[in-house]
């Protein structure tokens, strides 16, 4: 025989109702334990407020009323309809009485709050097993007041074993009915009315299924079962198909509300497996708990949470090495009826702090004050103390004892996500870690974890990107094409968390498909608000997180620092950041090291090319570098690298603008301004703390040309240069030489010059649009280091952002 009980949600419309029935027909089973609709116990509990307070509660009551009257009006006909109906009417005319009594009296006792408390059951029941007989299962509402003994603490009262086993099995023995017993609910030896605590039904469907011997319970709730963390919080949970009595209690006290944890205590007892089940999905499993469950692939079975609780703290010299301190602070708390969920004490003895509900920390405050008012008074001990705003999260899994470096994992995750503990707990068991964290990191420092344990080595980044444009759109398209590939073999997940251009907006952290990004974008996109954007991020507080700026814009800069701060790594082609003044430069790289978060722009200079991370290597083992020259724009380039006789100079411009390979505005490549960035980038990394004002320019073009009002008189005028470049491709070729445009950097300036170079210098050999990095060092003295390939690109460039991504995620290991 199996006991099943369906909560609220599982009987709270229509289409719930049906659904159970189905189940019921299926299972063939003869003892259902229901709770009160979704709502009614709430309802219930603010009617009795307000008719307390004086306050108008018949609002509340014929919302009660209605609610209950439309189910019968939906489920019911013919007798059922009428029998229900009468039944009905009846409770809440006894209802509408109480409710006036105490609005009479203007008081309430718990017994009268849990007589009315009891009216949700006693009305779903009649409604549940009057719908079964609809369907032709001869069903009776059971009253389990009838059949549960407690004793008199009302709200929260506890069973009487031998009394209730003793009226469970006689009542049994003779009823051959499906019997379907009101949860939450019973008695005391006297008749009064009790209930069981919140969540009491599952409590309900524990007794009886013990008491009959039951060889499973089953809680049918709206979820598929127990899973590794709360979904809400963490998008990658799944269904926990086999747990432990003692993990299920942990997972329950410390928030999975799909348990109510003393159901578990009656079926350990006798050994009974309790199924967790989806009344809206039940060909699925479930979660089974048993004494000992099979070995799980993961050490640790779940994560869950308390979302909102209070620290209270003693400290003072006075509290080293005195006997009983702890034992005066919890019986001060218990005199309170101040329950304590965690308690830490550092082995220096100099403080203990204890874990409580937001609503219970001002009265334990007082409590723990009036103790050790003379300890206080003396000096010896500080008055008691408050911290507000913080989580508790569990690490649950009896494996953990098995396995050493789980705690090291678990700070490990926080730490990379810049998430503090402000307390932490373990009992000798190894059963739970219990850490403390501020609230609003509750959510990833779950996903965190959850992250470490459950995703078999899985690294995600949550990357939010600024900039669709060319080497936007080009990173969408690569990171859809090898994603598969990247968490095939890699192990490594790139999650599009948010997407903004300068039209549209749209932040998911779900995710947003790569490959179609341009429709969801389309159709979902806010208007683009940068603020909003970059607020948006923040917020959501997602673990791994990446800003990734691939705009040319100085807007998304002034975020940088912030998102460093709350450990996001940025990733960005954009120069305008370490271009910049010399101190914000400085200050982006303090907060990466200080915070332990990567800060990645290898493409600002080389686009795909190995340049940034060579020169940082270098200066980090120690070589020193005495100078740098480059040849740093792909368009520059391409224009010198094809300059000959046949060829001049401005028609090399306007086909290197066919090709696309110059900006919309020649002049932005001409003017040698980006080349003048680059510059300045690679002369900090080289330890120069060099700033613009450093930099010489040797202009290409004169200045009325680069003047001139449009791209089109621009390029009408240009021709005027040719003569000045033929002549002097022709002075360079009688020498056999060639001109190129060159960034010669030194600890002293950075000068942009045209210059020529022969045979012997790899600048000589230069094709295409290649770009060149000569790097001399104490290391490469006789032999410079060359770095050459394409600088420039969207396919390449790209790729430089992408990889630059990856490597954020290798910082996760």
């Amino acid at each position: 025989m199996k006991v099943l009980k369906f909560g609220g949600t599982s009987v709270g419309s229509p289409e719930a109702i049906r659904a159970l029935v189905s189940i019921a027909k299926d299972s063939g089973e003869r003892v259902f334990v229901v709770s009160a609709f979704s709502g009614i116990t709430d309802s219930l509990l603010q009617a009795a407020r307000l008719a307390c307070d004086g306050q108008d509660w018949r609002q509340l009551f014929d919302a009660i009323t209605s609610r209950h009257r439309t189910m019968i009006g939906q489920l019911l006909g013919g007798h059922f309809r009428e029998s229900a109906t009468a039944i009905t009417e009846k409770l809440l005319t006894d209802l509408s009485s109480l409710l006036l009594g105490i609005s009479l009296v203007r008081d309430i006792s718990p017994r009268t709050l849990d007589l009315l408390a009891s009216f949700g059951e006693r009305m779903s029941a009649p409604i549940v097993a009057h719908t079964l007989s609809n369907a032709g299962i001869d069903a009776e509402a059971i009253d389990a007041r009838e059949l549960i003994v407690t004793d008199d603490k009302f709200g929260a009262a506890r069973w009487l074993e031998g009394e209730t086993e003793h009226k469970v099995k006689d009542f049994f023995a003779t009823f051959s009915r499906v019997a379907v017993v009101t949860g939450f609910i019973a008695s005391t030896s006297e008749g009064a009315t009790t209930t069981l605590g919140r969540g009491g039904s599952d409590f309900t469907a524990g007794i009886l299924g013990a008491c009959l011997g039951a060889e499973e319970i089953q809680i049918w709730t709206d979820v598929d079962g127990i899973m590794t963390a709360d979904p809400r919080a963490v998008v990658d949970a799944f269904v926990i198909p086999e747990i432990s009595y003692l993990e299920a209690m942990e997972m329950s006290h410390f928030g999975a509300k799909v348990l109510h944890p003393p159901t578990i205590l009656p079926a350990m007892a006798k050994a009974i497996p309790v199924r967790i089940k989806n009344t809206f999905n039940p060909t699925a499993p479930g979660t089974l708990i048993v004494r000992s469950s099979a070995p799980s692939t993961w050490p640790v079975r779940g994560i869950a949470a308390i979302p909102s609780i209070s620290l209270l703290l003693l400290q003072g010299p006075g509290l080293p090495g005195v006997t009983g301190i702890a034992g005066r602070m919890f019986a001060a708390l218990a005199s309170a009826s101040v329950n304590a969920i965690l308690i830490t004490q550092g082995s220096s003895e100099l403080s203990i702090c204890c874990a409580v509900l937001p609503q219970d920390a001002e009265r334990g405050a007082r409590a723990l004050k009036e103790e050790f008012t003379y300890e206080i008074s003396a000096g010896t001990i500080q008055k008691p103390a408050i911290e507000s705003g913080l989580s508790v999260i569990a690490v649950v899994g009896e494996m953990m004892k098995h396995r050493s470096g789980i705690s090291g994992r678990v700070f490990k995750a926080l730490g990379r996500n810049g998430i503090n503990v402000v307390a932490i707990a373990q009992g000798s068991s190894e059963l739970n870690i219990s850490i403390v964290v501020g609230e609003q990191d509750r959510g990833k420092a779950m996903s965190a974890i959850h992250d470490a344990f459950f995703l078999a080595g899985v690294r995600t980044v949550n990357v939010f990107l600024a900039g669709t444009g060319l080497i936007g759109g080009t990173l969408l398209s690569q990171i859809s094409a090898q994603q598969a590939r990247l968490l095939k073999d890699h192990s490594i997940r790139v999650r599009i968390a948010g997407i903004a251009n300068s039209r549209k907006m749209l932040v998911d952290p779900n995710g947003i498909d790569s490959s179609t990004w341009k429709t969801i974008l389309e159709a979902h996109g806010q208007t683009t608000d940068l603020p909003e954007f970059m607020k948006s991020l923040r917020e959501l507080n997602l673990p791994n997180a990446c800003f990734c700026d691939c705009t040319a814009s100085d807007a998304p800069v002034k975020y940088y620092e912030d998102m460093l701060a709350t450990s996001i790594s940025v990733v960005t082609p954009n120069k305008r950041a370490n271009s910049g003044p010399l101190r914000r430069y400085e200050r982006l790289i303090e907060l990466s090291r200080s915070h332990d978060v990567p800060y990645r722009y290898e493409t600002t200079v080389g686009a795909g090319l190995p340049v940034i991370g060579t020169i940082q290597d270098l200066v980090a083992s120690g070589d020193d570098i005495s100078r740098i020259e480059a040849v740093l724009s792909g368009t520059i380039s391409y224009i010198f690298n094809n300059l000959g006789a046949a060829t001049t100079f401005s028609d090399l411009v306007k086909r290197a603008k066919q090709l696309g390979y110059t900006e919309p505005d020649p002049r932005d490549d001409l003017s040698a301004k980006d080349i003048a960035r680059k510059a300045i980038i690679l002369a900090r990394e080289a330890g120069y703390r060099l700033s613009e004002s450093a930099v010489r320019i040797d202009p290409l073009i004169w200045e009325r040309i680069s003047e001139a009002s449009t791209v089109e008189d621009c390029l009408a005028v240009l021709p005027e240069m040719d003569a000045e470049m033929e002549t002097k491709r022709n002075i360079a070729a009688k020498q056999g030489r060639v001109l190129r445009y060159v960034a010669v950097i030194t600890a002293r300036e950075a000068s942009i010059t045209l210059r020529e170079y022969g045979p012997e210098s790899p600048f000589y050999s230069l094709t295409g649009t290649d770009n060149m990095v000569v790097i001399s060092s104490k290391r490469y003295s006789e032999t410079p280091l060359v770095i050459r390939g394409p600088g420039a690109g969207a396919e390449v460039t790209a790729g430089g952002v992408f990889a630059d991504i990856l490597k954020t995620a290798e910082s996760y290991l």
